[in-house]
């Protein structure tokens, strides 16, 4: 792959996009094995899953479930802004399309943040 015209530095924003992108899905494969975890407490120890989820309860997990909706957003909205990028035969503005992302991510995340509060 080429480098983008323009990008000399790493605090360009499209520098900044890759890395978030980077980074939530490295934060969202490490959450898996937890999920996946808690998901086979409903089968093998109902009780451990009932304290489990009185856990959540907390004001620290509903702010932790924000950064990972945030995470699985800007994750999903890079993905498709790096598609848009391979496959439109067009290309539209990538720091439009980065911002965008970022914006959509957070508003998602921040409904679902009210909503749990």
């Amino acid at each position: 792959m080429r480098a983008a015209a323009g990008i000399t530095s790493r605090a360009h924003p499209l520098w900044l996009a890759y890395i978030l992108h980077r980074l939530s899905g490295i934060v969202l494969a490490l959450f898996l094995p937890l999920h996946f975890w808690v998901l086979a407490l409903a089968m093998t120890d109902p009780v451990r899953l009932d304290g489990f989820l009185h856990l959540t309860e907390t004001g620290v997990v509903k702010l932790a479930e924000f950064g990972l909706v945030f995470l699985l957003a800007v994750h999903m909205f890079g993905g498709l802004r790096l598609m848009a990028m391979e496959w439109l035969p067009w290309t539209p503005s990538q720091k439009t399309l980065a911002a965008s992302a970022a914006a959509i991510s957070f508003l998602i995340a921040m409904l679902f943040f009210l909503k749990a509060i």
